[in-house]
This record gives structure tokens, sequence and C-alpha cells, in this order.
């Protein structure tokens, strides 16, 4: 797989990483142990080398990635989060200095490392400065606990002040043909400053695969049950986004989670998806993408398509929206 560089201080991973937020959290039943370490060792097999974590993906999401990679941990990288009470986003946010150092040495040793390799602040809290954050991280990493520093779902103002204390070397948001609203004021100041982008959710949450439709159910716990965007109304009003990238797809004999990755990989050359799956062909799916060519004339012609067709409803709740772009 090829790669890609994230910032400016010498992160190269590829060009497609794996989120392993659906292993454990969010999506349903979590995976059992054998399975999610077997999934995580044949996305490196297949040239992955970006795998993302979290606290708040409960104990074992860190503990399942620390003991997959551990035979070939100098060739990975790893990236985990901070930023929740007590690491469970439903009690709200904490991002004191405190809690960033006690998160680190709990990831630390759930994954049974040396090193963070990149270690994201999860969302913005405004109880707490971003310049008293991105010092904290500043000196983790003059400690060698961490080697790069980011941020997610941070506004523009935010990601400046953080990024004059400390370098920022990636911003997490959800960027997809589903959510482009980072086009607006994000991607324009990361391209500025040499910041790369690292969208979460990149197939729009399945979406985007053409595999949902509005007669669609989701599992007791999966997180798409409560988003107005999945609500049944506005699947119905989304679909017709989904037959025209179908389309694209079936032209060029992809699929269209291949054509969603491949046009996000064509926005910036150091955007690095994570795309998460617990299924293997999913997996081989998603990584072909990085080998599908758009011309420019696909390109202008998926650009018109998402300009006439709005996306209805929001993304997340209005408690979830909240914490987005602070």
């Amino acid at each position: 797989m090829q790669t890609r560089k994230l910032g400016n201080e010498g992160l190269e991973v590829s060009a497609i990483g794996l989120g392993c937020m659906g292993m454990t959290f969010g999506y349903g039943p979590r995976m059992e142990k054998a399975a999610a370490i077997k999934l995580i060792r044949d996305a490196f097999d297949r040239g992955v080398t970006l795998f993302d974590s979290a606290e708040a993906y409960g104990e074992l999401n860190e503990q399942l990635l620390g003991e997959a990679l551990s035979p070939i941990r100098d060739k990975a990288i790893i990236a985990t989060k901070f930023g929740f009470k007590n690491g469970i986003s439903s009690e709200g946010l904490d991002s004191s200095p405190e809690r960033i150092r006690f998160v680190a040495e709990q990831s630390l040793a759930r994954m049974k490392v040396d090193c963070i390799d990149l270690f994201y602040q999860h969302r913005v809290d405004p109880n707490i400065p971003i310049e008293d954050v991105a010092g904290t991280v500043k000196d983790l990493i003059k400690e060698g606990k961490v080697k790069y520093f980011g941020l997610s779902e941070a506004g523009v103002e935010t990601i400046r002040r953080a990024h004059a204390i400390q370098p920022l070397t990636a911003l997490q948001s959800e960027y997809s043909m589903f959510t482009r609203e980072p086009e607006t004021e994000i991607i324009p100041t990361l391209k500025e400053l040499g910041i790369g982008f690292v969208p979460f959710s990149p197939l729009g949450k399945g979406w985007l695969t053409g595999k949902i439709d509005n007669r669609t159910t989701f599992n007791e716990g999966d997180i798409r049950n409560v988003l107005p965007r999945f609500s049944e109304d506005a699947r119905q009003a989304n679909y017709k986004l989904v037959e025209l990238i179908s389309q694209i797809a079936q032209h060029k004999k992809v699929t269209p989670a291949q054509i969603a990755l491949a046009w996000l990989l064509a926005q910036e050359p150091w955007i690095v998806p994570i795309p998460g799956t617990t299924k293997l062909h999913r997996l081989e799916e998603n990584i072909g993408g990085a080998s599908v060519e758009l011309t420019n004339n696909e390109l202008d012609t998926l650009t018109e398509l998402l300009a006439q067709m709005p996306v209805s409803g929001e993304r997340y709740t209005a408690q979830m929206m909240k914490s987005i772009n602070r």
C-alpha cells in the first residue's frame, strides 16, 4: 500500500488506516478477542500501519491493539485518545493536565508499550484552555511517552492556538461524501499549517457502502439507532446519493465503498481515512480503495452530484453536536 505523511514532524503511515472503535464499542456486540486480534494482524499483513483506538472505546480496545501489534510494534503506528471523565463519553469532558497524564499512563500500561505514537484530544474541553492541553502533551513528548499530538473535532481557532504551543501532526474529524463540513474552513487551515487530516467514518457510518437502505435495522447498542441522519425519513431522502455513487462504481468495476475512499484520498495528499470494520472481506474491500484512481472528469462529476444533493439530517444528536468544532 502507498504511504502518506501526516504533519511536518516525519510521521508516515499507510494511505488507509484501521479504525478499531467498532471492535468493542458503538456498533452493538463487541468482537471476540481472538477474532479482533486476527483482524488487526490481517490488516497489518495487507499494508495497514495506522491503527486508531481511544480510552473511551473501553479498556479492551487498547488491550487488543497492544497484544495484536506486539510482534511488529516498531512497524505499526498506534493512535489513541484522552478527553472524557473516567474515560466514559456520557460522563462529560475532562482534559485537565492531571487527567491527560493519567490516561497516558493507563494507555501505555494497557497496550504494554513504551510510547504512544499519536495522542489525540478526543473532544475539546471548554473548561480547560487548549494551551494547557497542548503544553501537557508537549511535556509528555519531551518525556518520551508520546511522539505526536493530535486533536479531534476541533474548530479553527482551537487548532491554531494548540498548534502554536505544540505542533499538531493530525486532526481527526468526520469527513466523507456524506459529511463535507470540513471543506469550508478546516481543510484550508490544515493545509496552511501543515497538519494532516485523518477522517473517521469515511464511509458515512456504512451509508456510502450501498448496503444500508430505509428498511435496514441496527443491533441494540448501535449508535446509528439514535442519529438523526439514520432516521427512516432521512435515509429515504439520502438514498439517491448512494444510487449515483453505485452507478459510478459499477462503471469502474469497483464497489461504492472504494469510490468513497478514493474520493477522499483524491482531495489532498495528506488525508488518511480510517474506515472501521469487524469483517475481513470488508477490510480487504476498504484497502482496495487506495488502488482506485479517479480521473479529473470523474472527480468533477462527483463534485457536481454532491453539490446537487444536500444531505438530510444532522450527523449527531443535539447533545453530541455541542462538543463539535469548538
